[in-house]
């Protein structure tokens, strides 16, 4: 069985996203290549055989959602979708359901209804017997309209007929013909079968029948799914869990009360439908309307989940509602990507494909709510939308935004040699990026930090991992974190390897510091900005929090102990500094690392060992100004990362982009994974930033007063 636990796959490109799925056994090869080379998007020719006057395709982004394990079985989720942060929050959601034992859904007999509406009927009464009575002939007479159908084991099941008022007090009937349409979502054969029985309706009704169409009210095709979230999987700390769940309970409730807030409540859910659905090629908008209308089936508009706190303390989630998917037929004869996402959800029905969209709303509404019960939507959804921002903008030759008067700042870092053989006790080489970050802080009745940069607003105190770097910071400082606002700028991306998480630290400590009243000296903040490394990274080398507090190039070894030799270097040195789209985790990058090491033990000390001597070389050869010597070592030490596993494709057309644009030399910074790079650039600065951002890459100067 395929396992949908697909760890990582947000921080690769896409490149190797499909490789991922495909080695994972989700795509098939032909599928894969269709992906790379871009074949799976709609071709105009077919959408000319969907619509009328087409004149084109419109593309919207195709996401995965892993971790999902649906009634004993692992799947991915295909997503067609626009808004920024429902693939993430749906794959956070499927991996904590999975964890204690993912969602389990039910279904009845799946029938799709179809409605004959008769006015002018001279007794309602005798009517309704006779169509009732006709239930067998009707079957026949439908039988013979769509004999397939009955070949593959559908057909008109059943027949009901509903007593109806108009406004003005006139009787009407509504017959129902049950259809079941199997693997097909069943509207146009539906539709025809209303048309096509309407005659011998109205014969057997006396009637006269004005309507003739499916309803997409679907409640004889409902599906349920149920998760449990264990307690200890809910937050870092049990007194945190306990809160999500309880918040999660008691927005519920209130959505039970509101209408207006079932209505967004209801909207998350389908956040998580929708785009499968239209990734699947199945009709979203009579998906949509079945799911309202049955919110509103006892007068009131409800939400379609409900959430207990179950007696163990856990957490526990139902969803119900009508959903009729196909898997047959529809769009997929000429869009080639709904054969493509039918194929990596792996499901073998439409059933179990209803199934599935059970669970993805369930999914997302769990996601939605937590949200809101803990950091609050924006915190993770704005995050998401700035990144989305930022990739607008990345050909913005604007000058660098810039710290105001009073403002704390600090530094970034950008690695020129020793990447990881570093903490193998060799040396490494980093020189400062000013001011990566900088912080003002003021007291506040509603303390919160924001990084308007990152698309981050938490509130102080908060669970989340910055809130908890404030209160380290202000425990160590002595000061009443509670009482303040911080605002952050940031001209570095975060997660990009250039220091950011350090960089915020100390200009936070700086300002908390000041608007605390609190005299400290910069050793004092490096100490405190180290604290708060520990608290990210785990073990981390002390460089980026060296570089943040004092700005200075340094040469450093870990032998025991970490060595810090400030160097003199040239404070205009030619680089380029320049982000990929894909984030690296220095964590993961340096446990990967430590994992192949073990295993070729004798080899990764001979690389390390040689990125060490160029990292002493490269040292000497910058501050003699040698830099096309300097550049060629750079070369050489990223074939070097790249010979240890740290590189990836996008990082590879990065830095064979900057050489061709005329860098002596470029190469991955920071741990890899992801990220950034950094090319030496004599002469040729301007040109190769840009030819960058002409290519869609962001560029980060070194130094503020370089208007590159």
């Amino acid at each position: 069985m395929n396992d949908s636990r697909l760890r990582g796959l947000h921080r690769l490109d896409v490149r190797a996203r499909i490789e991922a799925l495909a080695a994972a056994g989700f795509l098939k090869p032909a599928d894969a290549a269709s992906l790379r080379s871009g074949r799976h998007v709609l071709p105009v020719n077919g959408a000319d055989a969907m619509i009328e006057n087409v004149i084109g395709a419109f593309g919207l982004p195709l996401g995965i959602a892993p971790n999902f394990r649906v009634d004993g079985r692992d799947c991915l989720v295909p997503l067609v979708v626009e808004e920024p942060s429902v693939v993430a929050a749906l794959s956070s959601a499927a991996r904590i359901a999975r964890q204690s034992g993912g969602f389990e859904t039910e279904r009845q007999e799946a029938l799709l209804i179809g409605q004959v509406h008769l006015v002018d009927v001279p007794d309602r009464q005798a009517a309704t017997a006779a169509l009732l009575a006709a239930t067998g002939q009707l079957r026949v007479a439908a039988a013979a309209v769509h004999p397939r159908l009955g070949e593959r084991g559908g057909g008109l099941r059943e027949v009901e007929v509903r007593q109806l008022l108009l406004d003005d007090g006139e009787p009407a009937l509504a017959v129902h013909l049950l259809v079941d349409t199997r693997d097909a979502m069943g509207a146009n054969l539906v539709n025809t079968l209303c048309e096509a029985l309407a005659p011998a309706i109205e014969a057997l009704s006396g009637g006269r029948a004005v309507l003739r169409i499916l309803s997409n009210l679907a409640d004889r095709a409902l599906v349920s799914a149920r998760a449990r979230f264990a307690l200890e999987d809910l937050a870092a700390t049990e007194e945190a869990a306990a809160r999500a769940r309880d918040g999660i309970v008691l927005a519920n409730r209130l959505a039970i009360a509101d209408p207006y807030r079932a209505a967004t409540h209801n909207k998350g859910i389908m956040n998580g439908i929708d785009p499968l659905a239209i990734a699947t090629g199945n009709d979203w908008r009579a998906i949509e309307a079945g799911a309202h209308a049955f919110a509103a089936r006892t007068g009131r508009y409800l939400p379609l989940t409900t959430w207990i706190a179950t007696p163990d303390g856990s957490l526990e989630g139902r969803i119900e509602l009508p959903l009729k998917p196909g898997i047959a037929g529809g769009t997929g004869a000429n869009n080639p990507a709904v054969a493509l996402c039918l194929g990596m959800t792996g499901v073998r029905s439409a059933d179990e494909l209803a199934s599935l969209m059970a669970a993805a709303g369930l999914g997302q509404n769990f996601a939605a709510l937590r949200a809101l019960a803990t950091t609050g939507i924006q915190a993770g959804h704005m995050r998401l939308h700035a990144r989305s921002v930022a990739a607008v903008r990345r050909r913005d030759a604007a000058a660098p935004r810039r710290p105001g008067p009073g403002d704390a700042t600090a530094c970034g870092k950008v690695i020129l040699f020793g990447e990881h053989a570093v903490v193998y006790g060799r040396h490494a080489l980093a020189v400062p990026l000013e001011a990566a970050a900088w912080a003002r802080a003021a007291a506040s009745v509603t303390p919160e930090l924001a990084i308007p940069d990152w698309g981050i607003r938490e509130p102080l105190p908060g669970g989340g991992d910055l809130a908890r770097m404030v209160a380290t910071i202000a425990g160590l400082l002595g000061v009443d974190g509670s009482g303040f606002s911080i605002e952050v700028g940031a001209r570095v991306p975060a997660s990009m390897g250039l220091g950011s998480s350090a960089a915020v630290a100390v200009a936070v400590a700086r300002a908390l510091a000041a608007a605390g009243g609190v005299a400290v000296d910069d050793r004092r903040i490096n100490e405190i900005a180290f604290a708060c490394e520990q608290l990210a990274h785990g073990t981390p080398s002390g460089v980026d929090n060296t570089l943040a507090t004092w700005g200075e190039p340094v040469l450093f070894r870990r032998d025991g102990q970490t060595r810090l030799s400030p160097l003199d270097l040239p404070a205009d040195l030619p680089l380029v500094v320049a982000c990929g789209a894909g984030a690296g985790r220095t964590l993961e990058q340096v446990a990967a690392v430590r994992e192949r090491r073990a295993r070729q033990t004798e080899r990764f000390e001979r690389l390390f060992d040689e990125i060490d001597a160029i990292c002493l070389e490269g040292a000497k050869r910058l501050a003699a100004g040698d830099y096309e010597y300097a550049g060629a070592l750079m070369n050489t030490c990223h074939g070097l990362l790249n010979a240890i596993g740290v590189s990836t494709p996008e990082l590879e057309g990065l830095v064979a982009h900057a050489r061709a644009a005329g860098a002596a030399g470029a190469k991955l910074t920071g741990a890899g994974g992801g990220g950034s790079i950094v090319a030496l650039c004599p002469g040729r600065e301007a040109e190769v930033v840009a030819s960058l951002r002409a290519a869609g890459y962001r560029t980060i100067p070194l130094n503020l007063d370089d208007s590159r």
